[in-house]
């Protein structure tokens, strides 16, 4: 018998490929995370992973067991919820996925909303690089997601809107030779030469995709000074003088250092950030993922 917690420390060590991070989301000990996925390999007669003293992978028995674990778990889900449910108050868990600004910004809004109702739901939240939000609904690491509306949604995805972000240039202020040039240009009211300009831009994503068309409509191609995941580290790069960037107005609004970046003006305004709840269509039919996302709706109207 393969019991519920085995395909909870299999699912962690299978998304993060490394037993210290998935020990620390498992709350036990690095020993015990490999005891679990070994008797686990014993019960099932086959190898789940290759380890060895540097790397973690997946072997093909591994990548099979994944949607096995994933299906199974929320199939106990459901059985919990039809059995713990009374006087029609909803029960359970919701993990959640969003940027560490969207956690203070559009889920709070969106959480303080849904405890009112829901009181003995517990959510748990994972924060990360907004690029990969979808990417985890999609392969079933996570619940729902707050993300930004790709351009063109897939079909099995459902995403309700619940807010917008404008998406600006952004420069150092203060001494450097980027903010120095910047404020020639405006003294002498020069055009910025933006193909001379180092970019710090994101490593993947729709904000990477924005900023590729720009560079397109503008015809130039500008030395990048650095990729970086996550839209926070991008405004930190910037403050500290080692380039200009593109970032959702949203970002800017919340961090702490908005005194030490300016707003550039610039030609070929890119399109704002749709951001809203998005979860996998066939989800919908769990009473937790439906309520969630209903309540994201009514925030909607």
């Amino acid at each position: 018998m393969i019991d519920q917690r085995s395909l909870h420390v299999f699912l962690a060590l299978a998304d993060t490929l490394h037993f210290g991070r998935a020990s620390e989301r498992c709350h036990v000990s690095a020993p015990t995370l490999s005891r679990n996925i070994k008797q686990l390999e014993d019960t099932l007669g086959v190898s789940l992973f290759l380890r060895d003293n540097r790397t973690v992978r997946l072997t093909q028995h591994g990548l099979a067991f994944i949607e096995y674990a994933h299906t199974s778990l929320q199939q106990w889900q459901k059985l919990k919820l039809s059995f713990e449910q009374s006087s029609e108050q909803l029960v359970g868990e919701i993990s959640l996925f969003c940027s560490v600004t969207a956690s203070y910004s559009f889920l709070y809004k969106l959480l303080e909303q849904f405890r009112l109702q829901y009181q003995q739901v517990e959510i748990k939240l994972h924060t990360g690089d907004p690029a990969l939000a979808l990417d985890r609904i999609i392969e079933q690491h996570e619940d729902m997601a707050i993300a930004a509306r790709p351009d063109q949604l897939a079909a099995n995805l459902a995403f309700c809107s619940i807010g917008y972000s404008s998406l600006q240039f952004i420069a150092p202020i203060g001494h450097g030779d980027i903010a120095t040039y910047l404020a020639d240009c405006a003294n002498n009211n020069k055009e910025i030469q933006w193909h001379t300009l180092p970019f710090i831009v994101p490593e993947l994503g729709l904000n990477r995709k924005r900023l590729e068309s720009w560079w397109k409509k503008m015809q130039i191609k500008p030395p990048i000074y650095a990729q970086v995941a996550g839209n926070e580290a991008i405004v930190s790069m910037v403050s500290l003088g080692f380039g200009v960037a593109l970032v959702p107005q949203i970002v800017l609004d919340n961090s702490p250092l908005l005194d030490k970046v300016q707003i550039l003006s610039a030609p070929f305004q890119p399109e704002a950030f749709e951001i809203g709840l998005c979860v996998l269509r066939n989800r919908l039919q769990d009473p937790l993922i439906k309520a969630m996302y209903q309540t994201a709706q009514a925030l909607a109207l």
